[in-house]
């Protein structure tokens, strides 16, 4: 596909400088795009290869000064990084609608209700009861559970597992082997010493335009539902575990793991690596910093939080602080020492 850069233009609410019907049939990045490319330019490190790069067209800031000629064309914008990845949205949309029908082999229940626009890859299994809304992309070897409803446009890529009575929203994007309602880990200690399964009889909501990466985990309920709110952004292998809810617009980032029952709160920020115990409130607005070790429930808006156990940003760094100092003082102690061992040597 070619677009010119009065069509990109058009698409990113741009303006055009240079020539506007030249076009593009790829993406490079700036340092090393050739010509019939498109490239852009947000982050000023960059700025020298705007100068001499030969992408055919490059997207840049309104601000954007120019210190040197530039041969490509040039498309102005208010946010460089947001336009690209706008534009790069709307080229895997244009990709994805051209795949429609049900590849073969493929297990499609008679029961299950396919709506328009919709893809099924080879190998993939869709059990009795399911609902796929219109515009809904199943990659190859995904599994679709009994009674599982998907909302329109999203996609599942291959290998993802959703597990019977999940309910899936619209413009929801799970990327490859992700499971989703796998049992909750809920065991209780017998007298002997074993442990009875407790059954998880609930399910996993993921509401509107979530995003989940690879190979994360999110357990279904023991009763009622683990909540996904729309909007949140949840990067590759986590677990999340039974009963947990995830607030609107939430982003977690990878390895981090949290425990049952345990509310993240609205525009929550988690890094990688955080674990988070079970049961606890994190409020609206919180940012975990990555490896910390959050025990406790953190109540006001707005906290940042790190270490193990994670306390406040400012105290942990003052604290970090002190450590560092701590072979001085062992020194000016020792000295401190020495000099009253002298003092009552004189008076003895």
């Amino acid at each position: 596909m070619e677009f010119s850069a009065a069509q990109i233009a058009l698409m990113i609410d741009g303006k055009v400088e240079g020539n506007a019907d030249i076009t593009v049939a790829s993406f490079g990045k700036i340092e090393d795009a050739v010509s019939g490319e498109l490239a852009f330019l947000a982050n000023p490190k960059y700025e020298e290869y705007l100068y001499s790069t030969q992408a055919s067209i490059i997207i840049i800031n309104a601000s954007q000064e120019l210190k040197q000629p530039v041969s490509a064309t040039l498309i102005r914008v208010p946010d460089a990084y947001t336009a690209f990845a706008t534009l790069l949205d709307k080229y895997q949309q244009i990709q994805n609608q051209q795949l429609t029908g049900i590849q073969q082999p493929a297990y499609v229940d008679a029961t299950a209700k396919i709506g328009d626009q919709v893809f099924i890859g080879a190998f993939a299994y869709i059990g009795e009861g399911v609902i796929i809304a219109n515009g809904v992309k199943i990659f190859p070897s995904a599994y679709i559970g009994n009674h599982v409803v998907v909302g329109e446009n999203s996609i599942i890529y291959p290998g993802v597992k959703i597990y019977h009575h999940c309910i899936i929203g619209k413009n929801v994007v799970i990327h490859a082997g992700t499971v989703i309602g796998s049992d909750g880990f809920g065991f209780a200690p017998q007298a002997d010493g074993t442990y009875k399964k407790v059954p998880q009889i609930g399910n996993v909501i993921i509401e509107d335009n979530v995003e989940i990466g690879s190979n994360a985990t999110i357990d279904r309920a023991t009763m009622g539902s683990t909540m996904i709110r729309a909007g949140a952004k949840l990067d590759n292998l986590l677990q999340i575990a039974h009963n947990v809810e995830i607030g609107n617009n939430a982003v977690i980032a990878a390895q981090a793991g949290i425990s049952g029952s345990t509310k993240i709160g609205n525009n929550v920020m988690i890094g990688g690596q955080v674990g988070i115990v079970g049961h606890l409130q994190i409020a609206d607005g919180s940012k975990i910093n990555a490896q910390s070790g959050v025990s406790k429930s953190i109540k006001k808006p707005n906290t940042s939080v790190t270490g193990s156990p994670a306390f406040t940003y400012t105290a942990a760094l003052r604290s970090q602080a002190m450590i560092r100092s701590l072979p001085k003082m062992e020194k000016r102690i020792e000295e401190l020492e020495k000099l009253v061992k002298e003092l009552l040597i004189q008076k003895g």
